[in-house]
């Protein structure tokens, strides 16, 4: 059975090994020139004591190929839309499955076969890309602390893993249940964009409580070191929560203003840049609050993302065991 699997989707594994290998060998030559750079650079301003400007002198990454890094976020769905989609679809499409079932191998074990394989290669696929992209921004996130930002933390890690193997068993179930091939790809490409959306941007944040800090404008920004994520900032005066501004945003510190609503007293100092805006709001009972995660959760982060799409996975594996074993037997 293992070797009818690979007669039936070696040109798709071939095609994918030269993409893969490709992408390996654009990732190590940029790669290994932007470590080299990031070192010695560190050396340099390790000698002139002047590390702390380093992320606004020292531009690692070329754009063409940081955009080329970035489109890596599109491989688990392309996966799932070109591996998924046509997998058992294609088969009930040309009346192959048929055939087959009437072998001496049950459809449970042409299934299980099948799609083992192939959640395999996904999660092998998906995998291999996310550690060159991981291992290439090691340097670029050292420097300017983003691995929490949404574009970073979607192609590195271990998510792009659970992101593949979920494309890939979200093609399988459209093509068990629609059993058309073309709009088992469509439905594929959209629902796996909309639950990715919906994760990232309705879930993600609340995976953990956010620490939240309060603090006057007249003492430093008390945010831990690392690549926190900042969930949310605002300012907080005498009766509560200060409404944040739709329209031109003024900030300090990093905090949202809305001019109309500070005590006109404050208010003129704003709009004049005078850093005597910190005493008069202190005076006005104004301070400010941060609702971040701290850097030090980025790896749980990782673990709980995987894990949802892994399970969601495993939910619409249990629907195409429904729809193709039982589902005319």
């Amino acid at each position: 059975m293992t070797w009818v699997v690979w007669r039936q989707h070696r040109n798709q594994a071939y095609f994918a090994a030269a993409a893969l290998a490709a992408f390996a060998v654009l990732m190590l030559i940029t790669g290994l020139r932007m470590a080299s750079q990031y070192r010695s650079a560190l050396t340099l301003c390790a000698a002139s004591h002047s590390c702390d400007n380093l992320a606004g002198t020292l531009n690692l990454e070329a754009p063409g190929l940081s955009a080329v890094v970035t489109l890596t976020v599109a491989v688990p769905c392309l996966l799932g839309v070109f591996w998924g989609g046509p997998l058992i679809a294609r088969e009930f499409e040309t009346g192959t499955s048929q055939f087959a079932w009437m072998q001496s191998i049950p459809r449970s074990r042409w299934l299980t076969v099948t799609v083992g394989w192939v959640l395999l290669a996904a999660a092998a696929w998906g995998g291999a890309v996310s550690a060159l992209v991981t291992w290439w921004s090691s340097p670029v996130n050292a420097l300017e602390q983003q691995n929490f930002q949404a574009s970073q933390f979607d192609i590195q890690g271990i998510v792009p893993i659970g992101y593949a193997v979920f494309a890939v068993a979200l093609g399988i179930a459209a093509g068990a249940l629609l059993r058309r091939t073309l709009p088992a790809m469509a439905i594929t490409l959209v629902a796996f964009t909309l639950v990715r959306l919906l994760i990232s941007e309705d879930f993600r944040s609340h995976y953990q409580t956010p620490v939240t800090k309060t603090f006057s404008f007249l003492h430093p920004t008390p945010l831990s070191t690392g690549s926190y994520w900042l969930v949310s900032s605002g300012l907080v005066g005498p009766r509560g929560p200060v409404p944040n501004p739709t329209g031109i945003t003024f900030s300090i510190d990093g905090v949202p203003i809305n001019p109309g609503l500070l005590p006109s007293a404050c208010r003129s100092l704003l709009f004049q840049h005078s850093t005597s805006i910190f005493s008069c709001l202190a005076a006005h009972g104004y301070h400010a609050v941060m609702s971040y995660q701290p850097a030090d959760r980025y790896w749980a982060f990782q673990g709980i993302e995987t894990g949802i799409f892994v399970l969601l996975a495993t939910v619409l594996l249990a629907v195409t065991a429904i729809a193709v074993v039982r589902r005319d037997a």
